[in-house]
Formats: structure tokens, sequence, C-alpha cells
């Protein structure tokens, strides 16, 4: 039976989300244990299906390295060290995503050989599939070798979550040719070429990303963060623009009616709540970030990130294939 561990507290819509989607989950999943930590009082409608620790202290959002370090008593860490400590296989939390990602690598220590972790994160892609792309966030910066080792861990991830022997693999850039990019990006992209990944297919600009021509993008975490929001953004602009459009007159209204099937499956596939959390690829454990801004719907598909993870040994996989 799966053991995962969750962090209850540092939602921005608080603990009762994090309650409703563990109470849904189990519903849908009768092989997994559920270990919750946070504020008892706030748990109270878990007991006798969780087991529950009792956590006082929340991680801030600008808590850094040293924070993570003294405060031991937050949610966050007390749910890492029940992982460290092997009584849980998994750990998610929709907290602070720097203290998260330094606790995480800190406490469950990072696999060997493996020299930074990396967020990684499916995106909607225009033919109905998914992206993967990392580094989204977890770094600031990054040099070539790290990202060689993002494509490899990139494409395990890929793999095993797609079911795609060969992954087509492009490398974020400001031009397609292989001479373009800045001098990290020219260095990273001769490494990967010499690494012969069969489905290495050079540079991509950030325009052609869910274009649905890539199974894996690999990028820096700075410049991963920014495509990262800036998709969030366009997102949001081009529904506030669709639902402006739509109100013009009664007109509009009714071609809203009739094109309404339509828009709502657009709206589903650019929907993060149906993507749950990120992963941090490259540690000992099944860390999964979820949005901060979760819902019970979006909490419920993160801890089903880490059931599926579990489910398919990644982390023993990523061993086998870094060594």
């Amino acid at each position: 039976m799966q053991k995962i561990v969750i962090d209850a507290m540092g939602a921005d819509l608080g603990s009762k989300i994090v309650v409703e989607a563990i109470k849904d989950f189990l519903k849908d999943y009768k092989d997994v244990q559920i270990i919750v930590s946070g504020k008892k009082e706030e748990l109270k409608d878990l007991e006798g299906l969780v087991k529950i620790i009792d956590a006082r202290d929340v991680m801030q959002m600008e808590d850094g390295a040293l924070e993570v370090m003294r405060k031991k008593e937050t949610s966050m860490i007390k749910a890492i060290e029940v992982a460290k400590k092997g009584e849980a296989d998994a750990v998610v939390s929709a907290g602070s995503t720097g203290a998260f990602l330094t606790a995480a690598t800190i406490h469950l220590k990072l696999i060997e050989g493996v020299k930074r972790a990396a967020l990684v994160s499916p995106f909607p892609t225009r033919d109905g599939s998914s992206v993967v792309l990392l580094d989204i966030g977890a770094n600031s910066e990054n040099n070539p070798e790290q990202l060689l080792q993002f494509a490899k861990m990139g494409n395990i991830y890929t793999k095993n979550f797609k079911n795609i022997k060969e992954p087509r693999m492009y490398l974020l850039s400001n031009g397609t040719e292989k001479e373009k990019g800045s001098p990290v990006i020219k260095e990273a992209h001769k490494l990967i070429k010499e690494a012969k990944f069969k489905g290495f297919k050079g540079n991509i600009e950030a325009r052609e990303v869910l274009s649905g021509c890539a199974d894996v993008v690999v990028t820096g975490g700075f410049e991963g963060n920014i495509f990262l929001k800036g998709t969030e953004g366009t997102a949001k602009m081009i529904s506030g623009l669709l639902k402006d459009a739509f109100k013009k007159n009664i007109f509009t209204k009714l071609g809203y009616l009739l094109a309404k099937s339509g828009i709502n499956d657009m709206s589903a596939k650019m929907d993060y709540k149906n993507y749950g959390g990120a992963l941090l690829l490259g540690v000992n454990k099944v860390v999964v970030k979820a949005h901060g801004s979760s819902d019970s719907r979006a909490f419920y598909n993160a801890i089903r990130v880490a059931y599926e993870s579990n489910k398919k040994s990644l982390i023993e996989k990523m061993r086998e294939e870094l060594k």
C-alpha cells in the first residue's frame, strides 16, 4: 500500500480545500494511506481516515534557506521529515515554492549523480496532447551540464508517463538554428547532441512549444518559470477576451450558445487544475508542488500525480538510469 504525506497548510485557500481533496481522493483510491501534517482542529473531518500530525506553524512565502533550517515545527518540515524517515513514499505541499524545494533537497537529498533537481510539469498542446517542460522554476541559474541532466530526467519521465519509446526532445532557445541562444544554450545543445538522444531535434522557439511537435522541452529554471508565468497570463487574457466578445450584444450571446461546447473543451485543456502539481525530479522521494492557489480539484490532482509517480516506480527508474 502506498503512503503519501501531505502538508495541509500554506495553500492560499487554507486547509479546508486540502481536507476536501483528501476525502475525495480516498473515495477513489483504496490502496493508499495518507498522513497529514497541520493544525489538528482544522483536520478533524479527516479523523479515522488518515494519520494526523499536529503542526502549529506554517512556512511563509518569503522564507528562504535559513528559515527552512530553523523552522522545524512547521507543517511543511514535519511532512518532509515523515518521508525522510521512510514512513511515506511521497510528499505533497501547496506552500511556499522556494521553501518546499529547498527543504526537500536538504532533507531528502539528491539522487546520486544528480547535480540539480528540476521542476517538471506537462503543458497542454494544440493537438490535445501535452508537452513536458523542465526546469520551470526550481533553479534561478543553470549551466550546460545541468541542462544535459534535465534532458536525461525529462526523457525518463516522459518515457514512463507518456509511454513514448523515443520522446521528441527540444532545447528552448530564441531561434531554431544550433548557433542561436546564449553561451549556456549553445554549449548545452552540443552536450545533448553528443549524448545521442535518439529523439533530440535541436532548438525550439517559445511560440512552438505548445504546437504539439515536442514531447520534452529542456530549459533553465529562470527561463522556464518565465515561460510558465507567460503562458498562464496569456491563457487568462484569452479567456477574458472571449468573455468580453460574447457579452457584446444579443447576437454574440447567441453565438456563445452555439460555440459553448468547443469553448468548454478549450478551457478544460488550458486549466492547470487538471494537471495538479509539478514534480521535483532528482530527489530521493516523489515530491509534488501543488499550485498555491489550488482549489480542492487541483489539490486532488496533485495527490494523483504523487500516486501515479509511485505506481510507476519513477524514483527507482531515475536512480537506475542516472547511475
